[in-house]
């Protein structure tokens, strides 16, 4: 299983408002990924490789990024593949990535989380990240975005930012 890291919220370091308890979410302050720590706290003992392509939040990936994400998909031999990503434009970049036919052979899951990993128990991250390794392991190939539990087709995905979930748009 390959890992492509992109940023977003999954992988922010926390800034909190001068209250010392609100976590600004419009932060962009990237350090070293978590996926690593993430992996061993999961008890993940799958074979597997981490690729980091970029620390970004997601408002500011363009078609060049989404690029170079497809790159490294076509590049490799692995047929399973996490992308760790922003959730703001993860629906963009999976129907972006589902238009590429020469990825049908490959099983292409997005994850992300709506806090950070390293803002502790309330964070979405773990419990997301592990749905999208048993989703990426168990689904037919394609491209689709994991979050809130759920695998969604990469066409039929929206977030609704006023509920904080990903919905199925059809």
């Amino acid at each position: 299983m390959l890992f492509l890291l992109t940023g977003g919220t999954i992988d922010k370091q926390p800034v909190y408002l001068p209250d010392g308890k609100t976590f600004d979410n419009d932060s962009k302050v990237f350090g070293e990924t978590h996926l690593p720590e993430m992996l061993e706290k999961a008890q993940f003992l799958g074979a597997h490789s981490i690729k980091t392509l970029f620390m970004i939040d997601s408002l500011d990936m363009t078609d060049e990024h989404r690029e170079q994400l497809e790159t490294a998909i076509v590049e490799t031999d692995e047929t399973q593949i996490v992308v760790t990503h922003g959730t703001d434009t993860m629906p963009e970049t999976a129907s972006y990535l589902n238009r590429n036919e020469r990825l049908a052979a490959k099983t292409i899951v997005l994850t992300g989380a709506m806090l950070p990993y390293s803002v502790g128990e309330e964070s979405d991250a773990l419990f997301n990240l592990g749905n999208a390794i048993a989703y990426a392991q168990a689904l037919p190939s394609g491209v689709y975005v994991a979050m809130n539990g759920q695998a969604f087709e990469a066409d039929n995905v929206r977030k609704d930012v006023e509920a904080g979930v990903f919905k199925p748009i059809k």
